[in-house]
């Protein structure tokens, strides 16, 4: 859909913003907002779910049970009989590895460590505070590969951008430990699924555990498929709304920006001057020429941040005098995208 003009910032309730046009959203001086975290312990207990479910073979079992009939007696011989079929494995001393470890990936690592597993946890852009939040007795693992040879189970928590399209492939699922459990609850695209129905079939991996159902994997007996229901409980959706409308609410009142993706996180406490935000892009000299067409009106800069993220920039300053300001100036500076008044 096209994205009108009236547009000024956008919220996704949510991590994933592979269904926004971001760049395009850069552009033309639209901040993308996401919202890390307000969903985290939601798919923190699915992950643990899925490996429940795959451990124990909960689901053939179900199955199983589901099917038998006879009065008390004739079941209870029945499931004597057949409930070797359904033995499983424990969690317990068992090794986890986590390749990535943002806020969901960090609960399921410490989480798993309470349950008493070894965790090995890889990411090589892990931000201050989510490694604050990690367990000190989480191994960190270097590579991608070093993680998945040593796991017993592999839960993926990464966004599905272009270096992420199927970071697991036949290449790295021929390193994991045979029989290993492959959990996906972050993206579809990060997997080769053609690679994963081959090592199932050769018993290389013994369950993939999905959220994303795919045409090459339906009805597969060691795949337990379910309806995209990482986020979907009531207390993660609400989060996740609050949290969209908090952010949206303070940029457009305020100017702040928190939880970006294509521009720099900037907060500002209110002076007494009046504000003005200038998205702009990332280039050499931008403040001087700022700063110089502000001063060149008389008004006086009272406090002001830049940030930068890539090539994407945001300035937010508060200004004095006797006159508002005129913008003119300031959008006629070669790289300015958008400027944003807030009285």
């Amino acid at each position: 859909e096209e994205v009108p003009d009236s547009v000024l910032v956008i919220g996704r309730a949510g991590a994933g913003t592979n269904n926004i046009p971001v760049a395009e959203m850069t552009a033309r001086g639209i901040p993308v907002l996401n919202a890390p975290g307000a969903n985290a312990n939601a798919v923190k207990e699915l992950v643990l779910t899925g490996m429940l479910l795959a451990a124990r073979h909960i689901c053939p079992a179900w199955d199983y049970a589901r099917g038998i009939t006879g009065d008390d007696t004739a079941l209870n011989t029945q499931v004597e009989q057949h409930k070797k079929h359904f033995a499983g494995t424990e969690l317990a001393g068992k090794t986890l590895g986590v390749i990535g470890l943002g806020k969901i990936g960090v609960k399921v690592a410490n989480m798993a460590r309470q349950l008493g597993m070894h965790v090995i946890g890889y990411d090589p852009h892990i931000t201050v505070e989510n490694a604050w939040e990690l367990r000190a007795s989480v191994v960190q693992a270097t590579t991608v590969e070093a993680a998945l040879t040593q796991a017993d189970f592999i839960t993926l928590h990464v966004p599905s951008v272009p270096e992420t399209h199927h970071l697991i492939n036949a290449q790295r699922i021929a390193l994991c430990r045979p029989g290993a459990i492959l959990i996906n609850m972050a993206r579809a695209q990060i997997v080769d699924h053609e690679a994963v129905a081959a090592a199932l079939s050769a018993g290389a991996l013994s369950h993939y555990v999905s959220d994303f159902p795919v045409e090459s994997l339906i009805g597969h007996p060691k795949v337990i498929a379910l309806p995209h229901l990482g986020a979907s409980t009531q207390e993660a959706e609400a989060q996740c709304a609050v949290m969209a409308a908090e952010q949206i609410q303070a940029y457009l009142e305020h100017g702040h920006i928190r939880h970006a993706v294509n521009f720099p996180n900037v907060r500002m406490e209110k002076t007494t001057g009046k504000r003005v935000g200038i998205m702009h892009y990332n280039q050499p000299n931008m403040m001087a020429r700022i700063t110089q067409a502000i001063g060149e009106q008389s008004l006086n800069i009272v406090d002001m941040i830049n940030q930068s993220r890539g090539e994407a920039a945001y300035t937010l300053l508060d200004y004095e005098g006797t006159a508002e300001i005129n913008v003119a100036p300031l959008q006629a500076i070669d790289g300015v995208i958008r400027i944003r008044t807030l009285d």
